[in-house]
Parts: C-alpha cells; sequence; structure tokens
C-alpha cells in the first residue's frame, strides 16, 4: 500500500491497508472489540470465581480445582458461574472501547509522529495508543467489575448472585459504581500496554522470520493462526505484569476490608502474596482468553472485509 491520503496527496496512516481507517472501520472494530472481550470473558467464569477466592481467602481456597469444587459443593452448579452476568456485560463495553480506540489512536499518533518517526518508534506509539484506549475503556467496565468482584468473593446468602438485584444492593455500603477506578487502571492500563506491544511485536516477529512473503499472500487461516499464537504469548507476559494490581482489586471487594485504604491492604497482604497467589490459575486464564480475543477480532474484522492486525 503507499498509504497515501487520496484528498490529500500526503502520507496517512489511515490508508496503510488495504481498508481506508475510516468511521466504518474505527465501528467495525467497536464492535469486534465487544464480542471478542464479552464472549471469552464470560466464558471463563468459572476460571475467574476460583482466582478471585484464592486472592481473597488464600486460606481456604489453595487451587483453582480445588476452589471450583469447594465452591460447587458449597452454592452448588451455578456457584461458579458466579458474575456471569456483570462480566459478559462489562468485558463487552471495555473490549469495544479498548480494541476501538486502540485503532483510532493507533492511526492519530502515527500521524502525529509523520511517516519516518512512526516507523522508527513503532513500539511507543503502540504503547501510546493501547494506554489511552484502555482509560476510556476502564471507565466503562470499573461499575460492572465492582459488581462482579462483589458477587464472586460474598459469602453464599450475604450478597444477591442476580444481576439485577446486585446492582441495586451495590449502592449501599460500597464506593460504586467508580470506588475500584485507580485499582483497575493500575491492573488495566499496564496490562493491555503489554497485551497489544507484544502482541504487535510478536506478530511482527512472525511476518518478518518466519512467514516471510507479504502478509497479504497468505491464507486467513494462516493469518488467523499467527493471530492467536501472538495473543496466547503475549497473554502470558500480561498476566505476570497485571497479577498484584488484579489481587487488588479482588481484596477490596473483602468485607473486612471495606473502608481500607489500598496501601493497607497491600501492606497487610504482601507483595509475594499479591503477586504469587492465583497466578497459576492468571496466566492460563489470561493466555487463553487473550489468544482467543485476539482471534475472534481479527476473524470478525476479516468478516467484514478488513486487514487482520500485526505484521504492518
Amino acid at each position: 500500500m503507499t498509504s497515501i491520503n487520496p484528498l490529500t496527496g500526503k502520507w496517512d496512516a489511515r490508508y496503510r491497508e488495504a481498508t481506508p481507517h475510516n468511521v466504518t472501520y474505527y465501528t467495525g472494530c467497536l464492535l469486534a472489540g465487544g464480542l471478542a472481550c464479552g464472549l471469552t470473558h464470560a466464558g471463563m467464569t468459572p476460571l475467574d470465581v476460583a482466582k478471585c477466592n484464592m486472592q481473597v481467602d488464600p486460606g481456604k481456597y489453595k487451587g483453582s480445582i480445588s476452589a471450583l469444587r469447594l465452591i460447587a459443593a458449597e452454592e452448588g452448579a451455578t456457584g461458579i458461574w458466579k458474575g456471569f452476568g456483570p462480566t459478559l456485560v462489562g468485558y463487552s463495553l471495555q473490549g469495544m472501547f479498548k480494541y476501538g480506540f486502540y485503532e483510532f489512536f493507533k492511526d492519530a499518533y502515527m500521524n502525529l509522529a509523520g511517516e519516518e518517526a512512526s516507523a522508527k518508534y513503532k513500539g511507543a506509539i503502540w504503547l501510546a495508543g493501547s494506554a489511552s484506549a484502555e482509560v476510556i475503556a476502564d471507565v466503562a467496565l470499573c461499575p460492572l467489575e465492582m459488581t462482579k468482584v462483589k458477587i464472586q468473593t460474598s459469602p453464599k446468602g450475604t450478597f444477591p448472585t442476580a444481576f439485577g438485584e446486585a446492582l441495586k444492593a451495590m449502592r449501599t455500603g460500597t464506593t460504586f459504581p467508580f470506588g475500584s477506578i485507580v485499582p483497575i487502571w493500575s491492573r488495566q492500563i499496564p496490562y493491555t500496554m503489554a497485551k497489544f506491544f507484544f502482541f504487535e511485536s510478536i506478530a511482527a516477529m512472525f511476518y518478518a522470520r518466519v512467514f516471510t512473503a507479504p502478509k497479504e499472500t497468505y491464507g486467513k487461516p494462516t493469518q488467523l493462526g499467527i493471530t492467536f499464537t501472538s495473543g496466547y504469548l503475549a497473554g502470558v507476559i500480561c498476566a505476570v505484569v497485571s497479577h498484584p494490581a488484579d489481587s487488588l482489586v479482588s481484596l477490596m471487594g473483602k468485607e473486612a476490608n471495606r473502608g481500607k485504604s489500598l496501601g493497607a491492604i497491600a501492606s497487610e497482604t504482601g507483595l509475594a502474596t499479591l503477586a504469587t497467589k492465583g497466578l497459576g490459575a492468571r496466566i492460563i486464564m489470561i493466555g487463553t482468553l487473550t489468544g482467543f480475543q485476539w482471534w475472534i477480532y481479527d476473524s470478525c474484522k476479516t468478516a467484514m472485509g478488513f486487514s487482520t492486525t500485526g505484521g504492518k
């Protein structure tokens, strides 16, 4: 592609692919991102339930499988699906803004930098674009994430598990709707920066060193395979980077921690516990989740006639 804007005759990052990045493109990316994040996060609800309870009560919940067995024994089979509703809605909204605005900000920052600088400093643009998008996405996510965590970590019978009732209950005795925005930003912004930076880097490496013919010459199954593999590997890195903040978000939902500052919770828990408790479950969850997110996202993009992400 020549990357020349036909209206101005000048280089424009929005024209670097076969399909121009216009309102139709960004809208398609919003929808694809919502499907990618909403479906994958909701599908991983049982692992999320286990992870959150391991973080909140490590003495009782010692491993992913044993935690799920214990929760199922105490609360029935539906217990491991607690929080499905707010997870589906919250992460659908977050995914829309995360992916859609990443595409928008990436193009905008490339154009601000210019052709030469944007090629030289790709990594910085990926980081800036993903961070900017995540700030917006987390505002949409926060109320639903707080509700999800409260549902998942409350002892049976102490808090509603139905989505609508839980939302009503969150309005009293909690810092709802944005009380967790700082720890969510602390968790999600580094996570998303790592997720997009390493995905783009790994995908670029595949196209530069393994699949060295022009990207367009490879079939969609091959391109989507590269997308999934790059996403999975990026997800493993993301899980490690963001786990301490994720632990804090879970611990804030614990009744015993109501009213405590983040610093106090972190000090009482200890950095080692914040960084490691539930990490194995989160690596499995985030690696798989991120790989499928990118695969669903790029599958939707190709279905709409757009190019897959990465390698450009």
